[in-house]
């Protein structure tokens, strides 16, 4: 039993989830809008607002935290452009909007994007 344990599991092995998460927060600071399944969104938005925190520091022991998950133009995109944007803002950086399910598969889908 998984008691007390957070996070989803997103039917992957822990270095799957992690990459996929990283891609997933990587393709929303480039884009700011992405489109994706409720249960990817909602696991993305604690990684992305983390992301963000940290950027919000905006010193070089943040460039290098950040430059360990996320690319070098994302890095530099999150710390010159986004970051800036929430410096009074404490949390709630992502918005999700529930969209319907897909047709494929049924699957619940959202968009997930940065707030203004």
């Amino acid at each position: 039993m998984r008691k007390l344990n957070k996070g989803r599991m997103l039917s992957r092995p822990k270095s799957q989830r992690k990459a996929l998460l990283r891609t997933l927060a990587t393709s929303l600071f480039l884009h700011e809008k992405i489109k994706t399944t409720e249960a990817k969104a909602k696991e993305l938005r604690s990684v992305a607002e983390k992301f963000i925190t940290k950027a919000k520091k905006n010193n070089l022991f943040s460039r290098r935290i950040l430059s360990r998950d996320l690319a070098i133009i994302t890095v530099k995109k999150l710390v010159d452009e986004i970051a800036p944007r929430y410096q009074e803002r404490h949390g709630g950086y992502t918005r999700i909007i529930k969209l319907g399910p897909r047709h494929s598969d049924g699957a619940k889908m959202v968009i997930i994007e940065l707030v203004k």
